[in-house]
């Protein structure tokens, strides 16, 4: 099982501080090796700052872009390889604004924006704004590529190590750790005569491999006086067959995924994860990105899997809404209002929810969808079944949402 991201935490100061960040990443390569030496290798070193409105030195809008290239610089000297800024809080609007900027003149820094959490309720304004950076963020390329690095999040804690959604609230260094299991799912299934017998497979695995992570990166953070989060274990895929959590839910039973059904199959998963013991930090759920998993790229394609099968999801067991291609001319008002859905979904429940939406310039729903990355499989574009909302959900009102009684 390879580990997705090592996530350092910290307040680099404005103007940056490289002292701080020098003693992260010195960190953050000590718990790669460490881990690499015990057969955990690590994709990628990772660092998330707090909300640039909340650095020990506020950071004005008009600075950002400026504060992410310096970020971006202070980073790859020291051999760090993402960096997350904090996202645009609620009240916000100049700070929302500017994030298009920051993802077009860079190539390694992310950003995000909160549009829900149980304080404020669900902004119908900083909703609005999410899905003005997302249209425009669509543009900054030919492919809509920039929008990998921007999203928006509901009812989303600090401390989560999978990006864009990372990002810290002040304290002191600290580090999470980012799975990439679904391959563990997909072993647990394969020839298992019963849930139960696939239950205890898929929680002891869980189990053992965050007990043997977290001795390993708690020796390093102890020794660097870093303050060590916790995993978020979440079942995430990589685009090729056995490392597919499509897979995983297909080998349940499921002809399709995205087909009746597939709830309780990704509830099935999640409840496995739930009962597993371990210091966790973040979601700790079902991450269904389709275009970084090639069976969930091949059911959207094929027209099985659609984006209100993922938000469905979402209830139970998903993330969120993660890498959805989608037709260049989607409107503001077309994501703004699936962001409404999303936000309630997260604020109802009481789970962190994030959507990380992708128009593609010159694309329409069915089309082919290519990326020359890596991590992304071959899909379509899917189809958004959204329209423009009014009356008084197109204030600027704030949507006083509670958990739901038990």
């Amino acid at each position: 099982m390879n580990i997705r991201a090592l996530t350092g935490f910290v307040d680099p100061g404005w103007p940056l501080d490289p002292q701080r960040i020098s003693d992260l990443a010195a960190c953050l390569t000590s718990a790669r090796r460490e881990l690499a030496e015990a057969g955990y290798p690590v994709q990628s070193l990772r660092l998330a700052t707090p909300p640039p409105a909340e650095f020990s030195r506020p950071v004005p809008a008009s600075a950002l872009a400026a504060l992410a290239r310096q970020l971006e610089a202070e980073c790859f000297v020291h051999g760090i390889d993402y960096a997350a800024i904090g996202p645009a809080l609620p009240d916000d609007a100049a700070g929302f604004a500017a994030i298009p900027e920051v993802l077009a003149s860079t190539e390694n820094v992310f950003a995000s924006g909160l549009f829900a959490d149980p304080e404020i309720g669900l902004s119908l304004a900083a909703a609005r704004a999410c899905a003005q950076v997302i249209c425009d963020t669509s543009t900054i390329s030919p492919d809509g590529f920039a929008n990998l690095r921007f999203a928006a999040l509901a009812n989303v804690p600090a401390g989560a190590p999978f990006f864009p959604a990372a990002y810290h609230r002040g304290g002191p260094p600290a580090l999470a750790v980012a799975t990439e299991a679904a391959e563990l799912a997909v072993d647990a299934l394969r020839d298992v005569p019963s849930l139960a017998t696939a239950r205890r497979r898929l929680v002891s695995m869980v189990e053992a491999h965050a007990a043997a992570i977290t001795r390993f990166t708690q020796r390093v953070t102890t020794e660097r006086e870093v303050h060590f989060l916790g995993i978020d274990f979440s079942l995430a895929p990589y685009p090729e067959h056995a490392r597919s959590l499509g897979t995983a839910l297909e080998s349940l039973g499921l002809p399709a995924a995205g087909l009746a059904g597939t709830v309780a199959a990704a509830a099935f998963l999640t409840d496995c994860l739930d009962q597993a013991q371990f210091l966790r930090t973040g979601f700790c759920g079902l991450l269904l990105p389709p275009l970084e998993d090639d069976t969930l790229a091949a059911r959207a394609a094929d027209g099985s899997l659609t984006a209100t099968d993922l938000l469905l999801c979402s209830a139970v067991c998903g993330t969120g809404l993660d890498t959805l291609p989608l037709p260049g001319d989607t409107t503001v008002g077309q994501v703004s209002a699936l962001l409404l859905d999303l936000g309630a979904l997260a604020l109802r429940l009481d789970k962190p929810l994030t959507a990380r939406l992708m128009p593609i310039p010159g694309k329409s729903a069915g089309d082919e969808v290519h990326f020359d990355f890596p991590y992304f499989a071959d899909s379509r574009v899917m189809t958004l079944r959204a329209r423009s909302l009014s009356g008084l959900l197109a204030t600027d009102a704030n949507l006083d949402l509670r958990p739901r009684r038990p």
